[in-house]
């Protein structure tokens, strides 16, 4: 019998068809292939990783535990100190709308009327890991001792951190030295919150998180529907969502690989946000350290030379979950990495991450 087939009721004529899709490059292939690899590589419970190439996403996900209800790609993940890069780009966008200039005294923010001294902590200096800090207060191990396994960080509260802060001494002059500060950079967060009377969390969500149009992300953990579950380095055992206590600016930030991938891309192609003016700025090199000044930073990223041009990136850890950011200008790519495995010594996962984004 020959004529032309009934379509199945609901189904397009054959010449209504759209056009097949084109084969997939051989470069994207490899990519997948390569995305597999680490994946396996990792050896967490969930682990994925997105890749975006001249506009083109790719992701892949897998992971040692039994699929969850939810598509790992759309769970959101604790990215830990990665959440820097997030307080990076709102401070220079307020710096931008003329709101704050950088150069604001910290301790003049958070207790207005106080003399700021002949040399004080700024803005600037906290968001550089300038500011003479340690990594964190003094007397945290004490206080966080008793969650030290569950979520330290959640018995240091905010005020104990701005009050640790106003009583501190720093070792030494800010702008002098670099020393990587979740202390500093978390007293930020209170102190453009005091300043604007604004609180950080709508800070965040109304100058960068709804400007990007990142509806996937979010500043605390709202439940296993939306959000991973963490593990120890075991692998197995998991552990509480984390708590950011008073670090909040440091290591609140937890989102899905999607809308990581869109915070990235508008570092690629600034033009197309409405912070256009504060990603560029985000690009800038502000700092140089180290022999023959080969450390360079911008405001929120390291900033490492490849043979094409340069890459930024920034990666995170909580006590269950690890992330890397990364983006490259030269070649139009980004990558987001995210785990639920806490890191261990000799973890290949960042380092997977870092090696993928600096091969192009």
């Amino acid at each position: 019998m020959t004529g032309r087939r009934t379509p199945w009721p609901g189904e397009p004529a054959p010449d209504e068809h759209t056009p097949p899709e084109p084969p997939v490059p051989a470069d994207e292939e490899r990519l997948r292939e390569r995305l597999a690899e680490a994946v396996d590589a990792a050896d967490a419970p969930d682990v994925v990783l997105a890749v975006s190439r001249r506009g083109r996403r790719t992701l892949h996900s897998g992971g040692t535990a039994p699929p969850p209800d939810v598509p790992r790609e759309d769970l959101r993940y604790e990215i830990g100190s990665a959440s820097k890069t997030f307080t990076a780009l709102l401070l220079t966008r307020l710096i931008r709308r003329g709101v704050l200039t950088g150069g604001e005294a910290a301790v003049t923010c958070l207790e207005p009327g106080r003399p700021a001294g002949p040399h004080p902590v700024t803005l600037a200096h906290l968001i550089t890991h300038t500011a003479g800090l340690p990594a964190l207060p003094a007397d945290f191990v004490r206080r966080g001792l008793p969650a030290w396994r569950t979520n330290p960080y959640a018995r240091y509260p905010a005020e104990r951190l701005t009050g640790a802060f106003l009583g501190h001494r720093p070792r030494h002059r800010p702008g002098t030295r670099w020393h990587y500060s979740n202390y500093g950079v978390s007293v930020l967060g209170h102190a453009m919150s005091a300043t604007i009377g604004t609180a950080w969390e709508d800070l965040m969500t109304g100058q960068v998180l709804r400007a990007l149009g990142l509806s996937g992300t979010a500043l605390r953990a709202e439940g296993p529907l939306t959000d991973a579950v963490g593990h120890r380095k075991d692998g197995r055992t998991p552990v509480p969502a984390f708590d950011a206590g008073g670090f909040q600016a440091a290591g609140a930030v937890r989102s899905t690989p999607h809308d990581l991938l869109t915070f990235l891309e508008a570092h690629l192609d600034p033009a197309r946000s409405p912070a256009a003016g504060a990603l560029r700025a985000a690009r800038v090199p502000v700092l140089r350290r180290g022999l023959g000044h080969r450390h360079v930073h911008t405001v929120g990223w390291f900033r490492h030379p490849t043979d094409g041009g340069p890459m930024y990136f920034h990666s995170g850890a909580t006590l269950g979950q690890q992330a890397f950011l990364g983006f490259r200008p030269d070649t139009d790519t980004a990558l987001a990495a995210v785990c639920s495995r806490r890191f261990r010594a000799r973890d290949p996962f960042i380092a997977t991450a870092y090696a993928l984004l600096a091969e192009g």
